[in-house]
């Protein structure tokens, strides 16, 4: 079946409202319009999307399902046409979308001084995401840790960089100036499939106040020090790649323009080798464990 954007539409007001009355105000178009158009949506998809009792609306398991997948697909259909718009007037836009504690500031300089005319955004990229909005048309060009998905991608490598331990400046192990594997045996690592947060903002928060600890990478926690946290070099931890990839139908045009020069530039500031720890980014005193 093809999906009716405009019904699309329709169910995501409704979901957000959670009220047929309020959600057609919102629309600008009568009630019962509005709830026959999702009737009729909730039929060409052959499942029910919200469950209605006299006094609520709500989301079925399906219906959650959809609205998460919802945003997604408005905005790249809104990305679609805006790119569409541009098109029509000769203008050229560039996304470079770009993992927490990467840097493509110096990348994106040496590519506007020889490409004044193309507009560049930058993305930046939620940790859970990693290679998606390459996919879906959000951006074009990433530059990206390992691992991810890259099948269907043109990668190119950039360098490496170690991961530290991120731990409350309260932890036992946050005055040793430096640890191994084994001293992380038992603790409660966030991320991953343990705890998984939404934001590097809320994973700090909860290290900060003692429920558990995380191996980040050096430019992470560069980017994010603050004094109830100390960063400590893990001797055994095996480094990550970081490279830049784009879809392989963008190797035309400005993504690949950019792919050339941002290569040189990020091997040129990266050194092309691994980024180490300098040294604890964060450290308080320790205060007594007695």
């Amino acid at each position: 079946m093809d999906l009716d954007l405009r019904k699309l539409r329709y169910f995501v007001a409704v979901a957000e409202h959670r009220h047929f009355g309020r959600a057609a105000q919102a629309l600008f178009i009568a009630q019962p319009v509005l709830s026959r158009q999702i009737r009729a949506f909730e039929q060409e998809l052959g499942c029910s999307l919200f469950t209605r009792t006299t006094r609520s609306v709500e989301l079925t398991p399906a219906g959650i399902q959809l609205y998460d997948e919802a945003s997604r697909i408005t905005m790249v259909v809104d990305l679609a046409l805006r790119r569409v718009h541009e098109a029509q007037r000769g203008e050229q836009r560039l996304v470079v979308a770009f993992s927490p504690g990467l840097h493509v500031s110096d990348a994106i300089r040496a590519f506007t001084a020889s490409h004044p005319k193309v507009a560049v955004d930058v993305f930046p990229l939620r940790w859970w995401e990693r290679d998606a909005p390459l996919r879906d048309g959000r951006a074009h060009v990433g530059y990206l840790r390992r691992p991810f998905d890259d099948s269907g991608l043109r990668t190119v490598p950039i360098g490496h960089e170690t991961k530290v331990a991120c731990l409350p400046v309260t932890h036992p192990l946050a005055g040793r100036s430096t640890l191994t594997s084994a001293d992380l045996d038992g603790e409660p690592i966030l991320g991953g499939r343990t705890r998984r947060t939404s934001s590097l903002e809320e994973k700090f928060e909860l290290i900060a106040s003692g429920q558990g600890i995380s191996l980040v990478p050096v430019s992470v926690a560069e980017s994010y020090s603050r004094p109830d946290l100390v960063y400590l070099t893990v001797a055994d931890a095996l480094p990550v790649e970081t490279c830049l990839a784009v879809p392989e139908s963008g190797r035309a045009g400005p993504a690949s323009d950019f792919l050339d020069i941002a290569t040189a530039t990020l091997r040129r500031c990266t050194g092309g080798s691994e980024r180490k720890n300098p040294g604890p980014t964060s450290r308080a005193p320790v205060p007594s464990t007695d």
